[in-house]
């Protein structure tokens, strides 16, 4: 093996997939977030959209989230989505086309849960590109989100409805949790950041 007297950074994958019982998962999803609203300017508005709805334990993964970052009461995202105005496959569309009118090229991020394999329930995904809801459950609904979050919530591949009304509320919840907290501290490192260095080329 050569090794080259330059360091070279490596690229960071595209896909962040961590357990959420992992000690670091706090910390690992800020970084990935971080990575990737650096790609944003300052001024850029962010929009999240928890996609879901509260009809469906498995599913209400991503209104909980919303509810969650609404008690922020913070302007640092505008969001949409929650336990009390779900976003679903009923008005995803007219949401994301409010959105596009509203925000001045958005940068906006996508929350739902997923289904998967075995091994992978109780992970979150922090995923570079869209959201594609509806996907497990063979629904074509337009793509959210230029990053997304996602939490595996139970097993994939056979009866999706069925499995999603019979996923455990107490996993659900822990993920919502992890998600909400883990995104509302990275947007806050990430203004101030911003800020910092905004400050200093003054």
């Amino acid at each position: 093996m050569n090794f080259s007297s330059q360091a070279v950074p490596l690229p960071e994958p595209s896909c962040l997939k961590i357990s959420h019982a992992d000690p670091n998962i706090y910390s690992a999803i800020m970084h990935r977030l971080l990575f990737h609203l650096s790609r944003t300017r300052q001024d850029t508005p962010i929009v999240i959209v928890c996609v879901g709805t509260d009809r469906s334990t498995g599913d209400s993964l991503g209104p909980l989230v919303g509810t969650a970052l609404a008690r922020f009461h913070s302007p640092l995202f505008h969001l949409y989505g929650t336990l009390d105005e779900p976003v679903h496959a009923v008005n995803l569309e007219e949401t994301l086309t409010l959105i596009h009118n509203k925000y001045n090229d958005p940068f906006i991020i996508g929350i739902d849960a997923c289904l998967g394999h075995s091994a992978s329930v109780g992970c979150i995904q922090v995923v570079d590109g869209p959201l594609r809801p509806g996907a497990g459950v063979n629904k074509q609904l337009p793509p959210v989100g230029d990053i997304h979050l996602t939490g595996i919530v139970n097993v994939g591949g056979f009866m999706e409805y069925f499995v999603l009304q019979n996923t455990r509320l107490s996993l659900v919840m822990r993920l919502s949790d992890i998600i909400a907290v883990s995104l509302y501290s990275a947007l806050k490192q990430w203004k101030l950041h911003a800020k910092s260095a905004a400050t200093l080329e003054q």
